[in-house]
């Protein structure tokens, strides 16, 4: 059994034992339930953002603690402040150490766009999505047969939540092209050896219909991988672990938003 197998298996007790505390009933009279969700899309494609979705993360299962003490709060508004174009804010707690809390936290203090980060593989958490706040969620088409990532769109289409859905290599990409999805994320990490290669995105950006926003998703460390990347069509460019390694991750992601101003404009 590899790290997803052990999350998903994980996440099916965790969504049953959560219907049971939390009805859907109960979700819906959530203060955020109600809320017109931010088009995540539409912010990343604005001229004066950076096109960076920047994440909250404290750890991982392949890094391990990231930062554990770092404020959602201070974090999340001085993301915005550097010029990002959403927050991600990971919400699973036994791999990531994230929670609900986390992002109804973000969204308290932030009116961008916010996807849920975690892994949804039934309605009950899109529900649970809308009612903590977050505007778009996370489908990863690792762990999703493409008629049920096409069900779980449409279901998050319903509440006007967008869905930003994760490929790893070409046969996930062809599988979910008709799936719905208003961004493409191509996770340029390799599940198995968790090897990465910019050159993933580079090669998957082809067969991406310019209708879709393209998000280039880990192992973007520098404004050059950007800029470079940017070439290739991509517009979204998720980054986490490169900000939240330092023990200010505003202030990192603040140093980079600018030099990529700058490069930008040279």
């Amino acid at each position: 059994m590899n790290i997803l197998d052990e999350i998903i298996e994980q996440k099916r007790k965790e969504v049953e034992e959560r219907k049971s505390l939390y009805p859907v009933k109960l979700l819906e009279k959530g203060i955020y339930f109600s809320t017109l969700p931010v088009s995540m899309k539409k912010y990343i494609l604005r001229e004066d953002k950076t096109g960076i979705i920047a994440e909250f993360k404290r750890k991982s299962p392949s890094k391990g603690i990231i930062n554990a003490h770092a404020s959602v709060e201070r974090t999340s508004i001085g993301y915005m402040q550097a010029g990002a174009s959403a927050l991600s804010v990971l919400t699973d707690k036994p791999f990531f150490g994230g929670s609900n809390e986390d992002l109804m936290t973000a969204r308290k203090f932030n009116f961008c766009p916010i996807i849920r980060k975690d892994f949804t593989i039934d309605e009950y958490q899109i529900i649970e999505a809308k009612s903590i706040g977050a505007d778009a969620i996370l489908l990863i088409a690792a762990v999703l047969e493409p008629k049920r990532s096409k069900e779980l769109t449409d279901f998050a289409h319903s509440f006007g939540l967008e869905v930003l859905l994760e490929v790893h290599d070409e046969d996930e990409l062809k599988k979910n092209l008709e799936t719905g999805a208003d961004l493409i994320g191509v996770n340029n990490r390799n599940l198995k050896t968790f090897e990465v290669s910019i050159d993933v995105s580079k090669r998957l950006a082809p067969m991406i219909p310019d209708s879709i926003v393209k998000v280039s998703e880990s192992g973007i460390s520098s404004v050059d991988t950007i800029l470079e990347l940017k070439k290739h069509g991509y517009r979204g460019f998720l980054m986490g672990e490169n900000f939240m390694k330092h023990s200010r991750p505003e202030t990192a992601a603040m140093e980079f938003m600018d030099e990529l101003r700058i490069k930008t404009k040279a």
